[in-house]
């Protein structure tokens, strides 16, 4: 996180190349400038070099900004892994103001994302439809990321945050709003204590 406008990727595979053997890079960048969005995610083929790489590049600078390094992961089958439900929808976020990159910074100080955070947007014009998604590895972060930023300010507007409708968690879609108010809401007791029992495996 908090990479400089500069950065790329091939940047990135030589700067984390000198801990480990990288697998992968990928920085998301904006659909309309092509820019990307502040962070990246890097994949080593070795779990241990992934934890030197936290040790070691934390804090190290990039083009005189300070890069924050944190396990996260996009590869599909660990999200399914580490998955446990700390999944949280965050609404009321202004549209102009609060990007992806700015939920990832926000929200990451409060535990590991297991994937990117998604903004909902419109099709045809990417414009934000004023909520998102984040997702942790444990209900310890998450709880934490309720507890300090509910009805707190993001940029211009107080913002709600809540456990995410399973099926809007999985889909990435819907409103939260009363349509889905049957639906159960993840964070339930059952999750939690699946969750435990996976933690303690």
């Amino acid at each position: 996180g908090n990479l400089d406008p500069q950065c790329s990727d091939q940047l990135l595979v030589e700067l984390f190349s000198q801990v480990g053997r990288v697998q992968s890079v990928h920085m998301p960048k904006d659909k309309m400038t092509q820019q990307h969005n502040g962070y990246g995610f890097v994949e080593f083929l070795d779990v241990l070099d992934a934890d030197y790489a936290m040790t070691v590049l934390n804090m190290v600078k990039l083009y005189g900004r300070p890069i924050r390094v944190s396990k996260s992961s996009l590869n599909s089958k660990a999200d399914q892994s580490r998955d446990v439900g700390a999944n949280l929808f965050i609404g009321n976020l202004d549209p102009i103001d609060v990007d992806e990159a700015l939920l990832y910074d926000t929200f990451s100080a409060f535990g590991t994302l297991i994937r990117a955070p998604k903004i909902a947007r419109e099709e045809d014009t990417d414009e934000s439809k004023g909520y998102g998604f984040v997702s942790y590895d444990s209900f310890e972060a998450s709880d934490m990321a309720i507890d300090c930023m509910h009805n707190q300010f993001l940029g211009n507007r107080q913002i709600t945050v809540q456990y995410a409708f399973k099926r809007d968690t999985a889909e990435g879609v819907g409103d939260q709003t009363g349509k889905f108010s049957q639906q159960e809401r993840h964070g339930s007791r059952a999750e939690r204590m699946l969750a435990a029992q996976r933690q303690a495996q």
